[in-house]
């Protein structure tokens, strides 16, 4: 019995449906108004500087976010602007991309929040917040962990507050529909709706995960670098973030390869713990959506590999 090797393929979910990302392609299946389900695709094109880039170790998980969220906009404005739009008048779509602009900024929040301004604002208030305790905690261990702390519960607020909008509820269950489709295919598993709701909600490479670890991992490296003052402080934390970022990438794939061998499966327990806030038990209707999204992603890959050997 002959074994292959799984192709990897990546995802997150959108207003009304799931993005799923291949080799070459990336596509977007939403429900629509009237309940049919509509597609967005995009080409990946590899730019030749970050390629390189994403194979070097520590600057490539910078480079895979920085990807990421350039092609996860394009995306999400798609399924914003269509998915309570009737079929028929998306030739108004057009005139009403302004009124969508806040929300499209709004769910985007949820997918980049450690990152760009939202990671400034998660790095930042907690070294005040920690600073404020300075008289009753003065140690540099413990400044740290007391900021980690603050940093921790932050997170969990913040994700805590926005799941009980009704808006954000469905794009976590979308969430944890795409994290069941990704298990199911992973697991040999018929992509079918009664199939594929028997799938964990939860996995090891989610952002999620990746999210959590940037807290974990920058307790170790703040004990490398000064505490005080308080601007050499705030200096460094800025500084290392791309640090933080790159190290925590490296401890999630690292997690993910581990998965499956006794003891070292619990490593990735704390990222998992924190998608039973970001991923919620999806609908039937739902899983059907982020079936049909990878169903077509597999299809258009499979064109370009055929289209490829032809040529």
């Amino acid at each position: 019995m002959t074994t292959e090797k799984k192709i990897t393929y990546g995802g997150q979910a959108v207003i009304e449906g799931v993005m799923f990302g291949g080799k070459n392609h990336y596509v977007t299946a939403i429900r629509r108004q009237d309940q049919s389900i509509d597609f967005f695709h995009t080409p990946r094109k590899q730019n030749p500087t970050i390629a390189k880039l994403k194979k070097i170790p520590f600057i490539r998980g910078v480079m895979a976010i920085i990807e990421a969220s350039a092609n996860g906009s394009k995306h999400l404005q798609f399924s914003s602007e269509r998915y309570d739009v009737d079929p028929k008048d998306d030739d108004n779509i057009a005139d009403q991309k302004e009124s969508r602009l806040s929300m499209v900024l709004g769910v985007a929040a949820v997918g980049v929040l450690s990152f760009i301004f939202g990671k400034f604002i998660f790095t930042l208030i907690p070294v005040f917040l920690a600073a404020l305790f300075l008289p009753i905690i003065s140690s540099d261990i413990g400044q740290i962990l007391l900021e980690s702390f603050f940093k921790l519960i932050l997170l969990l607020g913040y994700i805590y507050m926005i799941s009980l909008t009704p808006l954000i509820k469905r794009v976590f269950q979308y969430h944890g529909a795409e994290h069941k489709v990704i298990n199911a295919y992973e697991n040999n598993v018929p992509l079918t709706i009664e199939h594929v709701r028997q799938q964990s909600r939860l996995h090891y490479r989610c952002g999620s995960s990746f999210i959590l670890f940037t807290v974990i991992v920058g307790v170790f490296i703040y004990m490398l670098v000064p505490t005080e003052p308080l601007y050499l402080r705030i200096l460094n934390r800025l500084a290392l973030i791309p640090v933080v970022l790159g190290v925590s990438f490296e401890v999630l794939q690292l997690t993910n390869k581990l998965r499956h061998k006794p003891l070292f499966k619990y490593l990735g327990y704390p990222g998992l713990w924190l998608q039973l806030l970001t991923t919620k038990e999806p609908t039937d209707d739902q899983i059907e959506v982020a079936i049909a999204s990878f169903h077509k992603l597999l299809h258009l890959e499979e064109k370009n590999k055929n289209t490829e050997q032809i040529v």
